[in-house]
């Protein structure tokens, strides 16, 4: 075999005991020892990855030991924009699960974060998605409407939880219930769910910048950037803004 033959072939190879593989040690060629290599890099950036996810699962794996099968984590985004709905996601994983580059949905990129969305609404036993108006969040504030969103997540759920891992929140259910700081980067149900509930929100912000286009929401998904600010200031406030968040409360106030 030529080494692109060898180098294709590698590929489906995932154990060094494989007889071919142990074949390739022999080989003098250094472009063959040189892909041999690579694949023991590879395997290890594979190994460390798997690690690093069974340490998100440290509070899933808790629960199951205790006899509890079925485990809804819990987050939110939306919370500081100053237009559009937040957002909340509630998702329940299989116990086998594995993510690979499942983390806090702020850390990765937007092609990542579509890329895990759809890989988790393929793994996942359950999705439930809770959305509260611009609306709402005025008339109840952030804090409520968050819990609101949150509460309709896990409610829509197809599967009960029978526990929820929730990000630095309580929500007012009877389902038991555990409260991370930064959860949605030490729980993997919490990340799935911050994926779910930014990937759900960021479409809607967009769908709301082709409605909107002087405003630019599908850049800035209604976030109090200059160019939103700017935006405000020359074509007014629209519904989706929510009046009660600085700057826009500043206006009514001044009767703009």
């Amino acid at each position: 075999m030529n080494v692109q033959e060898i180098k294709q072939r590698l590929q489906t190879i995932h154990d060094e005991t494989d007889e071919w593989f142990q074949q390739l040690l022999h080989d003098e060629r250094k472009g063959v020892q040189r892909l041999v290599q690579q694949w023991y890099k590879q395997r290890e950036t594979e190994q460390r990855e798997r690690e690093r996810f069974l340490h998100m699962l440290q509070y899933e794996r808790s629960l199951y030991e205790r006899g509890v099968r079925y485990i809804a984590g819990v987050d939110e985004v939306g919370r500081g924009p100053l237009a559009g709905p937040v957002v909340a996601a509630a998702v329940i994983l299989p116990q086998d699960v594995f993510l690979p580059h499942l983390d806090d949905s702020k850390k990765l990129s937007e092609t990542k974060r579509e890329q895990l969305f759809s890989l988790i609404q393929q793994t996942a036993l359950a999705i439930g998605i809770g959305v509260v108006s611009a609306r709402e969040i005025d008339e109840l504030n952030i804090y409520e409407a968050t819990k609101k969103a949150m509460v309709e997540a896990v409610q829509s759920l197809s599967v009960v939880p029978e526990h929820l891992l929730i990000d630095a929140m309580h929500i007012p259910l009877s389902i038991p219930q555990t409260s991370i700081i930064k959860g949605d980067a030490h729980s993997a149900s919490i990340a799935a769910s911050s994926i779910i509930a930014k990937v759900t929100r960021d479409r809607m912000m967009k769908q709301l910048g082709d409605k909107y286009p002087q405003y630019g929401f599908e850049r800035h998904m209604g976030y109090g950037t200059k160019e939103h600010l700017q935006a405000i200031e020359q074509y007014g406030v629209i519904e989706e803004h929510r009046r009660s968040f600085a700057p826009i409360r500043e206006r009514f106030k001044r009767g703009e």
